[in-house]
């Protein structure tokens, strides 16, 4: 592995752990496409290697939230139970849909989640009530979280923190830290199912994981010190900026494939 290859996984691995303890994800949002500007990964390795790096990246920011007091564990075990699930599902669609589905498909989840950050404004000092409907629709939302992680790469915290903050009215530093205890087991369970199948080089994983989880802490701080609207803002634009170069990408890829099939540069 050359040194510029150790030193471009090294900023993602940073980038992603801040954003991971800032936001409550995993990090896999910005990592993802960081990995395919920046490491040269197709989308399918990308999300992958993420999503290894993810997991100790997510016990740090889960162990920091929680010794700060931001952690429903009840709640996170129990969203957990259906991320378990729906992470090997993910992780089979992965192997299964074309790279064009998959790069589309990951590109609306962004929007969708920045458009929901723009609009909500979470509140701060609520906790959960864990009634038989709650436990239902928390097993629910980790089956969600868990096809997405094992599909885009991604912890699934884009999708669990808001859901938590929106629909079971938890502060935003809960529902953060909640989103990462959910997360470990989730991203653990779809990086074998990766790992297995060889769609992802471990020491990738390992150099991207490591830093993460170093630069995790630095986020957690940051997200104690910032307002809720700061936060959910600055979050969003991030977000969107991922998008566009997602899309500038793939209209570049598609014009070179076009220009590849022309009868002009085949010679014919």
């Amino acid at each position: 592995m050359s040194a510029r290859r150790v030193l471009a996984l090294l900023l993602v691995g940073v980038l992603g752990g801040i954003l991971s303890g800032a936001f409550g994800v995993g990090g896999g949002i910005v990592m993802v496409p960081l990995l395919m500007l920046l490491a040269g990964m197709d989308q399918r390795q990308a999300s992958a290697t993420s999503l290894v790096a993810i997991v100790p990246t997510s016990i740090a920011g889960a162990i920091t939230y929680g010794v700060a007091g931001h952690l429903d564990v009840v709640a996170g075990l129990v969203i957990a139970v259906g991320g378990i699930a729906g992470s090997l599902i993910g992780a089979r669609l992965l192997r299964a849909l074309p790279l064009g589905w998959l790069r589309w498909l990951f590109v609306a989840l962004l929007v969708l989640v920045a458009v929901r950050l723009f609009i909500e404004v979470p509140e701060r000092g609520t906790g959960l009530v864990l009634t038989p409907g709650a436990i239902a629709g928390l097993v629910t939302l980790g089956l969600v979280m868990g096809i997405a992680s094992g599909l885009f790469g991604i912890g699934g915290g884009v999708v669990v923190v808001p859901v938590l903050v929106a629909l079971f009215g938890i502060s935003d530093l809960v529902a953060k830290g909640t989103s990462l205890l959910a997360i470990i087991p989730t991203a653990a369970t779809g990086s074998l199912a990766h790992l297995r199948a060889r769609i992802v080089r471990l020491d990738d994983g390992l150099i991207v994981g490591l830093s993460a989880t170093a630069a995790s802490f630095a986020g957690v701080a940051l997200a104690v010190l910032m307002p809720p609207r700061v936060s959910t803002a600055l979050f969003a634009i991030l977000i969107l900026a991922a998008v566009a170069q997602m899309v500038i990408s793939a209209i570049r890829g598609r014009r070179a494939q076009r220009s590849s099939d022309s009868p002009t540069s085949s010679g014919v």
